[in-house]
């Protein structure tokens, strides 16, 4: 991805996050970093971007350290349950900005994504749900994962959809946002 889009991709996360994020000023600079620092290996997050999430509707997502490798890296989602900083790389970023904006998704690469915290609660098969339905397979409980995306979803035909086998599943199934999950350690 060019620079430009992806400047475009940080724009449109910004647009669509800002309603969630008025606490965003719980945490000082230095304590955002090290949230975002514990979404990724180590390996990863020591030269990625963070970005902070903007304080109002509009505002520009302020960069909190410029990276070098590619990643961006995001502290908890202060107005969300559990602690879910992530760290993306730019497949993620374009999936993110498509997912939160309700766009249309092309995805052409392979793309992996970090969030080795507990994060919150959340429905495995519908990617807008607000809470439990009879339907969604709400997960109460987050788990550390790596998040995967396949440029193409029939590769995933066969893989297990139970998030309660301790092992990899595939998430938003027959949604443009389907990718795999992998739960991982507990980033400490």
């Amino acid at each position: 991805m060019k620079p430009t889009g992806f400047l475009l991709v940080v724009a449109g996360l910004m647009a669509v996050m800002v309603p969630v994020v008025q606490g965003a000023a719980k945490m000082d600079k230095a304590a955002k970093i090290q949230n975002a620092m514990s979404s990724a290996p180590s390996s990863i997050s020591k030269d990625a971007t963070i970005l902070d999430w903007p304080g109002k509707k509009g505002e520009k997502m302020p960069t909190l350290r410029q990276g070098t490798n590619g990643w961006t890296c995001f502290p908890d989602m202060p107005d969300t349950s559990g602690n879910d900083p992530m760290c993306l790389d730019e497949p993620w970023m374009v999936w993110a900005d498509a997912w939160m904006n309700k766009k249309t998704l092309t995805n052409t690469k392979m793309g992996f994504g970090y969030m080795l915290q507990k994060n919150g609660p959340e429905s495995n098969t519908d990617p807008y749900a607000k809470g439990p339905t009879a339907d969604n397979e709400w997960m109460d409980k987050g788990v550390p994962h790596l998040m995967i995306l396949v440029p193409d979803e029939k590769t995933l035909q066969g893989l297990p959809t139970d998030h309660h086998s301790g092992g990899p599943w595939v998430m938003w199934r027959n949604t443009p946002y389907v990718h795999v999950m992998a739960p991982m350690p507990l980033n400490k």
